[in-house]
Parts: C-alpha cells; sequence; structure tokens
C-alpha cells in the first residue's frame, strides 16, 4: 500500500500521461502546418524554403516525389555496372555515394527522390539507406540548381580574403539569393566549406552539368577579385571555358606572384642524415 502522498503523485502523474497521449493523438490526426504549406505550394507546382530547412526533410511536389519514374540511362547503366564491380557482389551498398554522384550529374545538378529509390533498388537496400547519405553530404543536391551551379568558399582564409565580396558580387550580378536559380536556369550561388586551396583563397568551384553526366566538369577558379568573378559568369554564359586555376596574372599554380625567391635549384640535404641511405 503507497502512502497518500505517493498515491496522490501517481494519479498525477497519470493524469498527465494521458493527456500527453491524447495530445499526441490529435497531432497525428491533425496535418503539419509546415506539410500543409508545403502540400499547398506543391500544388501551385513550386516551392520555396530556406535551404537550411531543405536539407532536413523532403516535401513531395509535381518535379521530386517517389511516384515519378527514373532509372539511370543506358550509357549510365554501364557504369553503374562498373562502379559495382569495385565492391563485393554482398556489399553493393558501399556503391551508393557515386551512385548518386552519377544520378546527380544525369539529372541536371540535382537527385531527386525517385533516383534516390532507383538507387536503393539497384544495391537492393531500404530506400532509407540512400536518403541517409543523400541527407548527409551536403554536395548532394536534393533541390534544383542552375546548369552552371557556382559555390564560394566560405571557410576562415577565404572569408579573411574577401569570399564575402565574392558572393555578394555573384548575389548581385545574377539577382538572385544565395541557392535561388535564375530566371533563365542557367546558374545559381551556394556556399562550401573548405575547397582545400586556401593558397589561392578566395575561391569558388562550378560544377558545370550544362552537358549532362557524358561532359560533366567542376573546375576551380582561384585568387578572385569580384570584376573577375563577374567575367568569369559572363563567359559561361557565352559557352565559353574560362581558364581553370588562379586568375591572378603573376601566378602559376600556387606559386607566388613573380615567380619563386627562394629554391631556385636543387634543395641541400639536412646535415645531420643520409637521405640516400633512407
Amino acid at each position: 500500500m503507497l502512502p497518500p502522498a505517493a498515491r496522490l503523485a501517481a494519479r498525477r502523474l497519470l493524469g498527465l500521461t494521458s493527456a500527453s497521449i491524447s495530445e499526441a493523438a490529435a497531432r497525428r490526426l491533425a496535418p503539419s502546418p509546415i506539410a500543409a504549406a508545403g502540400y499547398a505550394a506543391a500544388s501551385r507546382g513550386s516551392i520555396s524554403r530556406p535551404f537550411s530547412t531543405a536539407l532536413n526533410y523532403h516535401l513531395d511536389s509535381p518535379d521530386n516525389n517517389p511516384n515519378m519514374k527514373w532509372e539511370f540511362t543506358e550509357a549510365n547503366m554501364k557504369k553503374v555496372n562498373e562502379i559495382l564491380s569495385h565492391y563485393p557482389s554482398n556489399y553493393k551498398q558501399s556503391g551508393i555515394i557515386p551512385l548518386l554522384d552519377l544520378a546527380q550529374q544525369q539529372h541536371g545538378g540535382w537527385v531527386p527522390v525517385a533516383a534516390m529509390d532507383a538507387i536503393a533498388k539497384i544495391v537492393e537496400v531500404a530506400p532509407i539507406r540512400v536518403y541517409e547519405v543523400a541527407t548527409f553530404y551536403t554536395m548532394f543536391n536534393r533541390t534544383k540548381v542552375g546548369k552552371y551551379h557556382l559555390l564560394v568558399c566560405g571557410t576562415t582564409p577565404c572569408m579573411i580574403r574577401g569570399s564575402r565580396e565574392i558572393e555578394e558580387t555573384l548575389l548581385q550580378h545574377l539577382g538572385v539569393k544565395r541557392n535561388e536559380v535564375t530566371s533563365d536556369g542557367l546558374f545559381s550561388v551556394g556556399e562550401m566549406e573548405c575547397m582545400g586551396c586556401c593558397v589561392n583563397a578566395p575561391m569558388i568551384a562550378v560544377a558545370d552539368y550544362s552537358k549532362g553526366s557524358e561532359g560533366y566538369s567542376y573546375n576551380y577558379y582561384e585568387d578572385l577579385t569580384p570584376k573577375r568573378v563577374v567575367e568569369i559568369v559572363e563567359m559561361l554564359r557565352r559557352g565559353e571555358t574560362p581558364p581553370r586555376g588562379t586568375q591572378h596574372p603573376e601566378r602559376k599554380n600556387c606559386g607566388p606572384a613573380g615567380g619563386n625567391t627562394t629554391l631556385h635549384g636543387e634543395p641541400k640535404p639536412p646535415p645531420c642524415r643520409d637521405l640516400d641511405a633512407c
């Protein structure tokens, strides 16, 4: 027999639990405001939501839903088989990342949920296993991007060297916000964290989806200025190929402007050991 205080506490706890269960049931029955807004937008043929939110969940739309028919092209199926040949037959799921990359190239720079389902069937896993990968890696785009997807490096060295001005110039010149697509479908601007070429900061990467998976390219453009990044955009708009790498006229690759000031010959070996004996 519980003491009176314990019985009272138990009754109150039971009441709270019952209320919580009722509220949870009501929430399950009532449509989510986010989902309702998403369905309404989907019925209008478009969805507008912050990119950070888009990373977290999926809302069906006319051009992105599991009922769409999606399959790799005949040429890409040969690539699929080649990719899977690198792994044991009981570890097909190891090919999820390269298959998502191939699907993104084929689909114009982004991966619809129907493509993820198709990949799940190929590697013989539950679709959630593919969704987990696609939502974890931000280089997989799950919403539409431009034929030229411009990614500005936002890590500290590039930021110190003016990457924010580069991004602002791009957004103003193209008339879009970050992760929006221009009205002609040619360009979109995003951000990427460290591209690994800090010595040539600031920089952007350009993913070129204009020629499909057969002509896909991914190039770095480094040592940028606001003026030069606009010139690169206009060259891409005209169908030209800007010279990749450093845009500094006096630099070669990652070397200093004007050429080396040291290391003009073979460096001297350290006096403490015999390198030839290593």
